[in-house]
C-alpha cells in the first residue's frame, strides 16, 4: 500500500477540521442540559454522540462520496474507494454524561485496511491531537512526542479503570512495578502518552472505533500501539499504548503474570 504524503495531509487537515466541528456540537451540549439514554450494554449515548456522527459522516459523504464510513452509533456504510473512516463521536461517553472533561471526538482513517491518520479532539480542554504515518504527531499545531521514560519503576501507568477480571494479574503486576498509577482514561490516557505526559496506558476492552484514531497518533509521536499481546492493531479487542521504551518491559511483565 502506497499513498502519497501530500495527500495524506491533505486528509489529515481534513480529518481535524471534522473534529473540529463535531466537538463544537459536543462542547454545545457538555455546557448545557441533556438527557442521557442507556444502551442495551447498559453503556451511555446522547444526543451529543448522533449529531456529531451524523455531522461528521455528512461531510465525509459530500467530500468523498465513495468511501466507507464505520461508525459507532450509526453503523457501516460500505464504499468502493481504498478509504474506510472510523469515528467515535464522543469516546468517554461517561465522563460527558458525568460533567468530566475528559471525553474525547475521534476520527482514524484506513487506507487499503491500514490504519494511517487518526485525530482526537478534546473540545472541553481545548486540545487536538492528530498525527499520520510519515507525517508526525502534533499537539495543538505544534509537534508532539512520547516521554523519554525507560523503567517501569519511573513510569506512569494509567488505565481507565483498574478494577475487572481482564488481565487481572498482569494489571497488578504492572500496578506494583509503576511509580504511580493514575485512573485518567479513554482517549485521554492514551493522548496523555502521545504527548509525553504519561508513559503507558492499559484499556482491557476495546471497539475498533476507541482504537482507529490512537494507532497511527501513538506511533507518529514515537510510541506503541497494540493489544495486549503486542501486535500492533486496531480490532484487538484490548489495547495497550506505551512510549516505545518501555514496551518491551510491559510485554515481559504481562507474559510473566499470566504465566504465573
Amino acid at each position: 500500500m502506497t499513498i502519497d504524503s501530500s495527500e495524506l495531509r491533505r486528509l489529515l487537515d481534513f480529518s481535524v477540521t471534522l473534529a473540529r466541528d463535531a466537538g463544537a456540537i459536543t462542547n454545545h451540549y457538555f455546557k448545557g442540559t441533556f438527557s442521557p439514554e442507556l444502551k442495551p450494554d447498559k453503556s451511555f449515548v446522547t444526543i451529543a454522540d448522533r449529531e456529531a456522527e451524523r455531522q461528521i459522516r455528512q461531510s465525509i459523504d459530500k467530500a468523498f462520496p465513495h468511501d466507507a464510513i464505520l461508525g459507532e452509533e450509526e453503523g457501516e456504510k460500505p464504499g468502493t474507494s481504498r478509504r474506510r473512516w472510523i469515528i467515535d463521536p464522543i469516546d468517554g461517553t461517561f465522563a460527558f454524561v458525568h460533567g468530566v472533561p475528559l471525553y474525547g471526538v475521534m476520527i482514524g482513517l484506513e487506507v487499503d485496511g491500514e490504519p494511517l491518520l487518526g485525530v482526537v479532539n478534546l473540545p472541553a480542554l481545548n486540545e487536538m491531537i492528530y498525527g499520520g504515518r510519515g507525517l508526525g504527531c502534533f499537539w495543538n499545531d505544534q509537534p508532539a512526542r512520547v516521554s523519554s521514560t525507560s523503567a517501569l519503576d519511573h513510569a506512569l501507568l494509567l488505565a481507565s479503570d483498574f478494577g475487572g477480571e481482564t488481565f487481572s494479574a498482569a494489571v497488578a503486576a504492572l500496578r506494583r512495578q509503576a511509580n504511580a498509577a493514575r485512573t485518567w482514561g479513554d482517549c485521554y490516557g492514551h493522548m496523555l502518552v502521545a504527548t509525553g505526559r504519561a508513559d503507558v496506558m492499559l484499556d482491557p476492552v476495546m471497539n475498533i472505533w476507541d482504537c482507529a484514531a490512537l494507532l497511527p497518533i501513538i506511533e507518529a509521536a514515537g510510541g506503541t500501539f497494540t493489544d495486549w499481546k503486542g501486535r500492533p492493531t486496531i480490532d484487538g479487542g484490548n489495547a495497550i499504548s506505551t512510549n516505545g521504551a518501555l514496551f518491551d518491559e510491559v510485554m515481559e511483565t504481562i507474559r510473566k503474570a499470566e504465566s504465573a
